[in-house]
């Protein structure tokens, strides 16, 4: 049974501040205390509840302080979730907690982040609810970070049960990362799902389960994305081998977009408190890159709240077009990137972004592996997938089953593919050919910064075949291909099946 039971209302004692740390506006509300551990032996809980307005700021903090002598640090809450008009938000709120370095900018007290996942963690020294990072319990004032996604129009009413275990802390756990290369088949094609969640964010998998998905889809490689926390990559380990490569990162889940940091240092964690307006984006971005990762915006119209991409591709290593199953979003995203390739060519830039696809699962029946992104790399490494992401050495497709070979040669045996450039005088005859293999019934379509240039009939019910088109430089600064399903009706184009970044033509 719990001691020292008190219970706190955060709309009486009152608000503490309101602060700016060069991110968003965050509150601070009044400190709830705690006993020594010489008062007594047993666990002391106090219940604080409160109201937030709408308009709240994205983040409100509740200090704790911890005496010395605590074991253990659980945290439960609730929230009422009224009814509200059609059209209108109901109430969404997330949770994390930060220990008693702070609450700055940067996460150096940072302890996890369940968003809004779970109704109850804990932390201590020798173990943490998924999505929470072991260690000791110090004494100073902890933050419970309270996440306001979405406030009705009555208001979000909570309650926050803090209480505190006394007693010898337990051994931290030394972190054992995967090994950073598998075994691979030397310079190849391999197959990675970059994007994927687990019981350690909002996920439904295992990461167990994850891996066994993985290798029944036929991938090469994973990235270990969990939204906002990188408490999953000291439990991977044991899951990789030679035949799956487990790369480290985080979704960065912002209020004004997502992006998947790729294939991070083992143990990197990256804030994700702040908006496009607080002009921070770009900090953050260098940080992954230190830590050698890879900047990737996620769904970048996707229409949930927050999800919408608004911190532009200036820092961008690649950008995810196709998330899941393919949707009208994706089509927009697909759009979107080819006027960005357009861009750069008329610009006469020689910079341009890779485009990816990711699964985003994150329970049954999403499925893993579709999309998967195959990435012509030296070996099955985390520098090499890198280096072949970044390159834009890479096509999208929608499952293992789905093989492509796009490239373009001239007349003197000149020769590129997907990814490179093929220098050639702008009024050389080029040849552009395209391999495909497990797409039956699909259209090949050849799009260049003109539009799509080249539509083929249906490939046979094999799902085999070869298409051939003519061009030159001049006419097509870049031509890549998409293979699509039927379309189910009128001039829409169909599902992908498949698409590929642009081989690029001239001098």
């Amino acid at each position: 049974m719990c001691e020292d039971d008190h219970e706190n209302d955060h709309a009486g004692i009152g608000r503490r501040a309101v602060f700016v740390t060069g991110a968003a506006a965050a509150l601070t509300l009044s400190t709830v205390s705690f006993a020594s551990a010489a008062g007594g032996t047993g666990p002391r809980t106090r219940t604080v509840r409160g109201t937030l307005p709408p308009g709240s700021p994205d983040f409100v903090y509740v200090p704790v302080e911890v005496p010395r002598g605590v074991r253990e640090i659980h945290v439960a809450y609730t929230y009422d979730r009224p009814t509200v008009p059609a059209g209108t938000q109901g109430n969404a709120l997330d949770i994390g907690l930060f220990d008693e370095r702070g609450t700055d900018l940067g996460g150096r007290g940072f302890r996890g982040w369940s968003g809004g996942a779970r109704t109850e963690f804990f932390v201590r020294a020798d173990d943490a609810t998924p999505g929470y990072v072991p260690g000791p319990v110090r004494a100073g004032t902890w933050h419970i970070a309270l996440g306001p996604y979405t406030v009705a129009p009555q208001g979000l009413s909570y309650g926050i049960t803090i209480t505190l275990t006394y007693g010898e802390q337990g051994e931290t756990p030394r972190p054992v990362y995967p090994p950073e290369r598998a075994g691979g088949r030397g310079r190849a094609w391999y197959r990675g799902d970059c994007h994927l969640h687990s019981e350690y964010s909002d996920g439904r998998y295992t990461l167990a389960e994850i891996a066994r998905l993985a290798r029944a889809a036929g991938l090469d490689f994973i990235n270990s994305s969990e939204h906002n926390t990188h408490s999953a990559h000291a439990h991977w380990a044991g899951l990789a081998g030679d035949d799956l490569l487990i790369l480290l990162g985080e979704e960065v889940t912002t209020r004004n977009g997502h992006v998947v940091a790729l294939g991070t240092d083992p143990g990197t964690f990256v804030d994700w408190r702040y908006r496009a307006r607080d002009n921070r984006f770009g900090r953050f971005a260098r940080q992954i890159r230190r830590a050698g990762g890879l900047v990737v915006p996620a769904h970048p119209h996707a229409t949930c709240i927050g999800c919408n991409w608004k911190f532009g591709f200036g820092e961008a290593d690649a950008v995810e077009v196709w998330n899941g199953a393919y949707t009208p979003d994706d089509e927009v995203a697909l759009a979107d990137w080819d006027g960005m390739l357009a861009a750069s060519v008329r610009d006469g830039r020689r910079d341009w972004i890779p485009a990816m696809g990711s699964s985003d699962s994150h329970r049954s029946p999403d499925v893993i592996g579709r999309p998967q992104t195959v990435v012509l790399a030296d070996d099955l490494s985390r520098e090499a997938i890198q280096e072949g992401i970044r390159a834009g050495r890479s096509y999208v497709a929608e499952s293992s089953k789905v093989s492509l070979s796009l490239t373009a040669s001239g007349g003197r045996g000149e020769y590129a593919g997907i990814g490179e450039r093929l220098r050639v005088d702008a009024d050389t005859p080029v040849t552009v050919r395209l391999e495909v293999t497990g797409a039956p019934r699909c259209t090949v379509r050849l799009v260049t910064d003109q539009g799509v240039l080249f539509t083929s009939d249906p490939l046979p019910v094999s799902g085999a075949g070869t298409v051939q088109w003519r061009t030159t430089a001049s006419y097509a600064a870049y031509v890549r291909a998409e293979v699509r399903h039927e379309a189910a009706a009128g001039p829409l184009p169909g599902a992908l099946a498949a698409f590929t970044n642009p081989v690029f033509l001239g001098s």
